[in-house]
């Protein structure tokens, strides 16, 4: 089992268009109006962007956190939360082992909050 397809919030989807393209550095794939609904596959997944949609936190794996933070706060995102460990992975049961788990968060176009992680393996001291 994997999941599909997230729905997020977008009361603009010209302007959350713009961003996830931006973000993802991939078009979208899909637009249908009416009734307004907007694609971008994400892996095996897809995101649908919709003003109907409640706001949902997605989280997106990426190659280099750090690397992407600074790049969309160059853009003028808002970073709601620096670059960080969260978690040491010792085995792989929720992650790869022997890997420091990264995360931020930053604020997409329309106001939601949108989880951004990479592993990097872990520089003991």
């Amino acid at each position: 089992m994997e999941i599909l397809q997230v729905a997020q919030h977008a009361d603009d989807l010209d302007r959350a268009a713009a961003f996830y393209e931006n973000l993802l550095g991939e078009a979208p794939a899909a637009r249908f109006e009416p009734p307004g609904l907007l694609f971008f596959n994400i892996g095996i997944g897809r995101l649908l962007l919709e003003k109907a949609a409640p706001s949902a936190l997605v989280y997106l794996q990426v190659d280099d956190v750090a690397a992407l933070v600074e790049r969309l706060r160059r853009d003028g995102v808002t970073v709601i939360t620096e670059p960080h460990v969260i978690f040491s992975h010792a085995d792989d049961a929720i992650g790869p082992a022997g890997n420091d788990e990264w995360m931020a968060f930053v604020e997409d176009s329309e106001g939601n909050t949108l989880g951004l992680v990479s592993y990097e393996p872990r520089h003991d001291p």
